[in-house]
């Protein structure tokens, strides 16, 4: 009878995935079934019962974990506190005296926001609802008022604390603290070409921000002065961790803390805002949780499968910038058809060998994996902060997914800048206090 490899199985286990996210299935669940599934065929149905019957209570009662919960309700309390329409008009205030300033001020507003939420969603349920509005009244084309936050949002997963560098942690077993600072400088530098894009945007086609605001010096003051608890908690969580005060747990808990505090101190938290944004975080925290059982399960499978040791063959004797601009244009063409999540954790399982025995930084991949991640997030048709967007602020899809289309240059940009100097974030972990 005719046997089919271990590589094979793991060949047929992925298509099996692509063909249960195509069938709607969940991705944490779908990854854990071809996992489990894989696993038995591979090895033997007991040794994959014994491997499901230890493995996701040890995954999950994990302490460096509990950093999920952490940083999801500093950032779901402060977004139910009003502080993202505070931190748009802040931005505004210092930007929009600029052509194209609002679609600057939001790309800003993102950023900062992304500091304290890490979470792509919820920067774009966020902002969208205050930013798209005011470009619209200040005859902003929608594509490029919807573009602007869809790709401003992305920032979410970049800038710390960010979910998804948490979940590459634990699948790598890299530094959650390091990949965390590892991720403000890019994150910035994202940031700093995203609005350099709407500069020459807006320049090449006038009409599409044909208005400036000003805003005089008292206002902007006054707009300044409500936003310093941004700033403030994500110097103190984020700067512990980096000086060695925290690990990144400990920071995590620091900062929803001071959220909580400075929310109840200001007055700006209600009993709805806070049970609001406890379910938010349940919510979230539990759906992670799937997708770090699912990963780590279809993981274990890819590993005995022996595929990234199939790869090996193929793929480690490129030259080393080659090799990832091979990995990047995979990437890029399974943002077209691969929802992000499942990018994530597919890719980390198959390349992240590769990269190390390349001699790669574990934690600088983790940041180029997210940049390659973000384009996913925006690519036609499974772009969910596209979808996201559209839905919040009525806005056709296409005219959202032709807004973000130069915005994608930018991404990639930054992510090139990063393969050819990966100093840029690997120089903030080098300095952390061990």
């Amino acid at each position: 009878m005719f046997e089919l490899s271990s590589e094979m199985i793991g060949v047929v286990g992925i298509i099996a995935l692509f063909v249960l996210i195509f069938l709607k299935v969940p991705i944490g669940f779908s990854m854990f079934l071809v996992g489990a599934v894989g696993y038995a065929v591979v090895l033997s149905p007991q040794a994959a019962l014994a491997k499901l019957g230890s493995d996701p209570f040890n995954n999950i009662n994990n302490y460096t974990l509990s950093v999920i919960p952490m940083f999801t309700f500093m950032g779901m309390l402060l977004g139910h506190t009003g502080l993202g329409q505070d931190l748009f008009i802040a931005f505004n205030s210092l930007l929009g005296r600029f052509r194209g300033g609002l679609a600057m001020a939001t790309v800003a507003t993102c950023a900062a926001f992304a500091s304290v939420s890490g979470s792509v969603i919820a920067t774009t349920a966020t902002i969208a609802p205050v930013a798209v509005p005011e470009m619209r009244r200040n005859n902003y084309h929608d594509s490029l008022a919807a573009g602007v936050v869809a790709s401003g949002s992305t920032l979410g997963i970049l800038i710390p604390p960010s979910s998804n560098l948490v979940i590459y942690g634990m699948l790598t077993e890299e530094s959650i603290g390091q990949l965390l600072i590892a991720g403000i400088v890019p994150g910035l530098m994202t940031a700093l070409f995203m609005i350099i894009t709407v500069f020459i945007m807006v320049r090449l086609k006038p009409d599409l921000a044909p208005n400036t605001v000003t805003v005089n010096s008292k206002e902007r003051n006054e707009a300044l002065k409500k936003v310093w608890p941004i700033p403030f908690i994500f110097i103190v969580s984020m700067g512990g961790i980096l000086i060695g005060l925290f690990t990144a747990t400990e920071g995590g808990a620091f900062g929803a803390f001071l959220a909580l505090v400075i929310s109840l101190a200001t007055r700006r938290c209600t009993l709805s805002s806070l049970k609001d944004s406890l379910f938010g975080t349940a919510r979230i925290t539990g759906m992670l949780m799937i997708f770090i059982v699912g990963g780590i399960t279809f993981g274990n499978f890819i590993s005995i499968s022996r595929i990234p040791t199939f790869l090996r063959v193929y793929l480690v004797d490129l030259p080393p910038v080659l090799l990832m601009l091979t990995i990047f244009a995979i990437f890029l063409v399974s943002g077209f058809f691969l929802d992000a999540m499942a990018a994530l954790i597919i890719f980390t399982s198959l390349f992240y060998p590769l990269v190390i025995e390349a001699g790669f930084s574990g934690v600088w991949y983790g940041i180029i994996t997210i940049l390659m991640i973000l384009i996913g997030f925006l690519t036609p048709p499974v772009g969910v902060v596209a979808i996201v967007t559209a839905g919040i602020t009525k806005i056709k899809l296409e005219t959202v997914f032709k807004g973000t289309i130069p915005f994608w240059f930018a991404l990639m940009a930054a992510a090139l800048v990063l393969i050819l100097f990966p100093q840029i974030a690997t120089f903030l972990p080098d300095m952390m206090i061990q």
